[in-house]
């Protein structure tokens, strides 16, 4: 059995493909997470599938910023999520995509997952 299709993991990537099928029917805009054990990253994608905006701690300003190990915790979340927020508000109005739908990758509204939505949210994020 792969990684793929073991339990837990095919259950979350079962969840996260409902997810995005119910999103693509609303046609909006996403902001989807993804976490691994090293770094947190986070885009704006939009129904076409074209990347508007991203934001990860493993960009080489955000890693100086972190420290070393400092990747994968609640801070890297709420910094990925402020700079994410920054990068939508530097762009055009006409250009900002408003509402979003929040992609959580199928995972918990938990810990650095809701963290960054937060940071989003406070940074002027509709979602």
């Amino acid at each position: 059995m792969t990684r793929a299709t073991s339990g837990k993991n095919a259950r979350r990537l079962a969840r996260a493909a409902q997810t995005r099928k119910r999103q693509r029917r609303l046609g909006a805009a996403r902001l989807s997470v993804h976490t691994t054990g090293k770094h947190t990253y986070a885009q704006i994608i939009a129904p076409d599938a074209k990347v508007i905006a991203s934001a990860s701690s493993a960009e080489k300003e955000m890693r100086a910023a972190l420290g070393k190990n400092g990747g994968a915790n609640v801070a890297a979340a709420k910094a990925v999520g402020e700079r994410l927020a920054k990068k939508v508000a530097a762009m055009e109005k006409e250009s900002r995509p408003q509402p979003l739908a929040f992609d959580r990758g199928g995972r918990k509204y938990h810990g650095r997952v809701r963290t960054l939505a937060e940071a989003a949210r406070a940074g002027g994020l509709e979602f």
